[in-house]
């Protein structure tokens, strides 16, 4: 199975019939989402460098019209003119790791209408599941107010290639690093873990394995200390500790119960023996929910692992995401649907202090103290410039959610903003929607009472 291949079944039968109808005009493909999830005040803009990795490799090649011919139980010939289709056309996006709310494009894709039919599936996916991860990140960073974050996610995503781009995403986001081996090198991330219970289990006592483990591991070690009665490892990890004269850069790690009083308890404890560098890590089914209430709740958690729900965004797994045409051979377009109706023409989206958001349109002069999102990354099929750095994508994400309002940075019950649509854009959806009412007769049926 190729890229190629792994789309839905009508982007095939759509592209094939515009070839046939030689229908090659150039078309603008918006890609949004329509609402953000409940409990989210904004997302962060991700995916972006997958998709053009995606599209800078895209070509039609026999193997897969012969396996569209297959699936569609036609002729090989009768897919033929798919055949050698590649992807030369311009893409617009805003940067990884810039904030981005409701109605707003995350990516514009302007090319032949065959080809920029094809890319949607694929687009759509890479786009929105990585920014649902990013988001559900950020918010992590966020409820730790400071706190170091480790993804631990990797055995809980939906795949191994799932868990290495969770890890770059929490990266992008803030976190400090991640358990996930191939992405702590694909990426650059600090590697971190510990150990697992089936590890203390092993050896006669917890004494025993902690010995042992900071035998194998002499730099900074890391005791998980809840595999039996948490106070007695606790107890016996300080005893250790002290024993073999570590402290500094060590840690012990809690991974079930109350996790506020035990962290209690285990601070006291380790005080108390002299060990008070020695960090307490936290960890089991974490997301930014817990991470908040055990922040303000003042527990003595320096350090947060988090997996399974926010390598899965468990709350919200999916994204209202949508890939509509907006302009076709010069003309825009729009959808009336009930519920789905889009905004005609290319569009950019002009941002002012505290991510005071205007949608215009792409062609328009940024409105005064605003600066344009949406940049041109990729033209004539090739990429106008290096890829971006996690660095940068990090650094811009950073900055965006220092600058958002209060309201929006809640964990619970946020408020988002609200984008403005531009003078020019409002004109030309309401011209359009006036064409296009006329053209079907929907005003006038409107007007009877008919339902949309």
């Amino acid at each position: 199975m190729s890229e190629v291949t792994s789309t839905d079944l009508y982007e095939v039968t759509m592209a094939l019939s515009y070839l046939r109808e030689d229908m090659r005009a150039p078309a603008t493909f918006s890609l949004f989402v329509r609402d953000l999830p409940p409990g989210r005040g904004f997302l962060v803009a991700a995916g972006l460098e997958t998709a053009l990795d995606h599209l800078s490799r895209y070509r039609v090649g026999r193997a897969d019209v012969e396996e569209f011919a297959e699936v569609l139980r036609r002729p090989v010939a009768d897919l033929e003119p798919l055949r050698g289709l590649s992807f030369d056309g311009e893409v617009r996006a805003v940067p990884e790791g810039r904030l981005v709310f409701a109605g707003e494009p995350l990516l514009e894709v302007t090319a032949p209408l065959p080809q920029a039919q094809l890319v949607e599936t694929h687009l759509l996916s890479l786009v929105a599941h990585q920014t649902a991860i990013a988001s559900k990140a950020a918010r992590c960073v966020l409820a730790g107010a400071g706190r170091p974050l480790v993804d631990f996610s990797l055995r809980r995503t939906h795949g191994p290639e799932a868990g290495l781009r969770v890890a770059r995403l929490c990266a992008l986001a803030g976190f400090a690093g991640t358990s996930d081996v191939a992405a702590a090198h694909r990426w650059g991330v600090p590697a971190a873990g510990t150990m697992g219970h089936s590890y203390v289990q092993a050896f006669p006592s917890e004494e025993a394995a902690f010995r042992a483990f900071a035998r194998t591991h002499p730099g900074p070690v890391t005791f998980l200390v809840d595999t039996y009665d948490t106070d007695l490892g606790v107890a016996t990890a300080a005893r250790v500790l002290t024993d073999l004269g570590l402290g500094s850069g060590c840690g012990i790690r809690l991974d079930s119960g109350d996790l506020a009083a035990q962290a209690r308890r285990a601070r006291a404890a380790l005080d108390a023996a002299g060990l008070g560098e020695v960090r307490i890590i936290a960890s089991g089914g974490l997301d930014e929910y817990a991470v908040d209430r055990l922040v303000r709740d003042g527990a003595p958690i320096d350090a947060y692992a988090v997996g399974s729900k926010v390598g899965t965004a468990a709350d919200a797994p999916y994204l209202d995401a949508a890939y509509k045409l907006v302009e076709y051979e010069g003309r825009p377009v729009m959808k009336l649907s009930a519920g789905k109706v889009t905004a005609p023409g290319p569009k950019q989206v002009f941002r002012g202090p505290g991510l005071r958001d205007v949608i215009g349109l792409a062609n328009e002069e940024p409105p005064e103290g605003t600066e344009p999102l949406l940049r041109t990354v990729m033209r004539a099929g090739l990429r106008t410039g290096p890829p971006d750095t996690l660095a940068d994508a990090r650094a811009r994400c950073e900055a965006d959610l220092a600058a958002l309002p209060e309201e929006a940075r809640r964990i619970t019950d946020p408020v988002p903003p609200v984008p403005t649509a531009s003078t020019r854009l409002t004109v030309l959806t309401t011209v359009v929607r006036h064409r296009i009412e006329a053209r079907t007769g929907a005003a006038a049926r409107r007007a009877a009472g008919a339902p949309d």
